[in-house]
């Protein structure tokens, strides 16, 4: 796996997300269980959005001084932006089953963000690996594309269907594997994981929690993995616009919970921009899509979608 970026930019990734976790975990841990507000909330996703546009910034200054070439960083810049802007998207599908995963559970908003930072670290190894093989694969294996691109696809379709019906966690076939292996207290024991009952230790809800988060990055990472490789092969690229994407997760999922019916057609958006990639993968060896055009697809299909979601609301509002 070739890739473009100087060494000096891989460890620059790194440092920056070292620094951004350590910020999460250290410095926002001293702030304790609290509910985290939309203004807070929303000043975090705008943080952590300027920060990835920042890199991307730096990103094309390194291109452009190792190959000395405009053309060439403009190229690999619109291809990170185009990536972190497909995984940011696809992101928002991880928090509406973030948002049923803890209403089911009736979680305290003060005590989500611990799960949600937790998931993040989950994500952020989970996704790195699958990655290194996916680039892997794609290079010794180049039909591997078309796999890729009919999975997008077909998952794409299945999204179209599920949108708009309410998932039932009752008929999850891993909480039920959870609940026959493992007694559950009924109650929460602050951000606890595990409790004394009776004398024996076990589980919180916390914990199943966790566990179907967990269960849920896995699921995902296998959409959203895939999707990135049908922008670029760069595994710089396609690293660093996924792990800039999960940065902001936990901000963003406290944003769009309190604005979440608000964009209630947004999963039919995102099941267009999946078709959409999927395509784009099983055409590649007849005409390649430019990068500007994918770009300007999946920002139009989520305007669009958004724009509509807000008018079906206003028009439904009339009425009643």
């Amino acid at each position: 796996m070739q890739t473009i970026a100087p060494l000096w930019l891989w460890a620059t990734f790194g440092g920056i997300v070292l620094v951004s976790l350590f910020i999460d975990f250290v410095v926002l841990k001293k702030q304790g269980a609290h509910d985290i507000g939309v203004k807070e909330a929303f000043n975090w996703t705008m943080v952590w959005v300027a920060l990835s546009f920042l890199f991307n910034g730096l990103f094309w200054w390194a291109v452009k001084d190792s190959t000395g070439s405009s053309e060439i960083a403009n190229t690999k810049s619109l291809e990170f932006l185009t990536g972190y802007l497909i995984e940011k998207s696809l992101a928002v599908d991880n928090i509406f089953v973030f948002l049923m995963i803890f209403t089911y559970f009736s979680v305290p908003t003060q005590f989500q963000k611990r799960v949600l930072m937790i998931g993040i670290i989950g994500a952020i190894v989970l996704r790195t690996l699958m990655i290194l093989v996916g680039g892997w694969l794609l290079a010794e294996f180049h039909w591997v594309l078309y796999v890729f691109g009919a999975f997008l696809i077909l998952t794409g379709v299945k999204m179209w269907w599920a949108a708009g019906k309410e998932p039932d966690l009752n008929d999850n076939p891993a909480l039920k594997l959870l609940r026959k292996l493992l007694p559950v207290s009924k109650n929460y024991d602050g951000e606890k994981f595990w409790t004394m009952e009776n004398g024996k230790k076990i589980a919180t809800p916390l914990f199943m929690v966790i566990c179907l988060i967990a269960l849920t990055d896995v699921i995902f990472a296998v959409d959203s993995i895939p999707a990135i490789f049908a922008i670029t092969s760069d595994p710089f690229i396609v690293l660093t616009s996924n792990v800039f994407a999960i940065l902001g997760l936990r901000a963003m999922y406290f944003l769009l919970a309190a604005v979440a019916n608000k964009f209630h057609l947004l999963n039919y958006g995102l099941a267009v921009i999946l078709v959409f990639i999927g395509t784009k993968m099983c055409l590649i060896d007849i005409y390649k899509i430019p990068v500007l055009a994918s770009l300007g697809v999946v920002v139009g299909v989520l305007a669009l979608t958004m724009w509509l979601s807000l008018r079906v609301a206003k028009v439904e509002a009339r009425s009643q």
